[in-house]
């Protein structure tokens, strides 16, 4: 989600009960591409993992319930924040995708975050990211 803070100036036109008018007239700069789903899922299996430890909720069903997914689909979710540090930091600052679909995506790495050994998975992790065109 993208938050824009703007000062705006209410007034009352002519025709109309208000308007609305910017507080400058600096045009805002259009985003250059949109940030990659895999980048906002990992985020979002960051932040549900520390609700998890800090007791905020009390299991992934509930985790499911409060974000209208299935559980499953959570513990898919979920799942990204066993990768590998390293691992989840690219997935965090890929860059971003100006059009079609990134060549990263959340299926592609199932088999990575099943394995429970940091170094196979940086492996693995190699091999997809130069698929990607990544490194």
């Amino acid at each position: 989600m993208i938050t824009i803070s703007k000062k705006v100036v209410l007034g009352r036109g002519p025709k109309t009960n208000r308007t609305i008018q910017p507080a400058s007239d600096t045009p805002v700069p259009e985003p250059k591409g949109r940030i990659p789903r895999i980048s906002r899922l990992m985020a979002l299996a960051i932040k549900l993992e520390r609700m998890l430890r800090a007791g905020e909720v009390h299991d992934v069903t509930e985790l499911a319930r409060i974000t209208h997914v299935t559980q499953p689909r959570m513990s898919q979710i979920l799942n990204l924040a066993m990768l590998a540090p390293e691992i989840q930091e690219a997935l965090l600052f890929l860059p971003d995708v100006a059009k079609g679909k990134p060549p990263i995506h959340e299926k592609l790495l199932r088999p990575l975050s099943s394995i429970d050994d940091w170094d196979q998975q940086r492996k693995l992790w190699n091999q997809i990211a130069k698929k990607a065109g990544l490194l």
